[in-house]
């Protein structure tokens, strides 16, 4: 009998104060709570936040690093103009530059959370290559722009 594949279920990053880590995913990104322990919640898309980080991984506290600039969390939205606006009016956010259009067309912007975590707010892929449909390009001229097949290009879209 084959053994089943490790599941994934969650990326857990350290936050120094829950309430506060709770309502800027919630309410920036609209994400929805599935499980709350105190100092440990759940979102339903797999984000976990954990206060005192140290404590449930036996780590020295000062171990436990703000801005390690190793890893982002990345989301993709639809309606990336409008994030940008929502993100605008949103206090205290720090950019990691302007927003910037990769090579193969997704724009994205980056900026740090509350606790100095890197995010990635891109622009959805499909909308990516709808936006090249529409403006007058073919198949094969997106799928030269984006370095990307065709066949995929249609998975994208359906």
């Amino acid at each position: 009998m084959k053994e089943k594949p490790v599941k994934y279920t969650s990326t857990v990053i350290s936050v120094s104060d829950i309430s506060v880590s709770r309502r800027f995913y919630e309410d920036l990104f609209g994400l929805e709570l599935y499980q709350d322990y105190g100092i440990n919640i759940s979102f339903t898309c797999g984000l976990s936040l954990q206060q005192e980080f140290d404590w449930l991984v036996s780590v020295p506290k000062e171990t436990v690093l703000k801005r390690s600039h190793n890893m982002e969390l990345a989301f993709e939205i639809r309606d990336f103009d409008g994030f940008l606006e929502k993100l605008g009016q949103y206090p205290g956010i720090e950019y990691l530059g302007e927003v910037i259009e990769h090579s193969w067309g997704q724009r994205v912007v980056r900026f740090y959370d509350p606790d100095g975590h890197i995010i990635e707010v891109g622009e959805n892929m499909k909308m990516v290559v709808e936006r090249f449909l529409s403006a007058g390009m073919t198949m094969e001229e997106v799928s030269a722009r984006m370095d990307v097949s065709i066949e995929d290009l249609t998975k994208l879209l359906s």
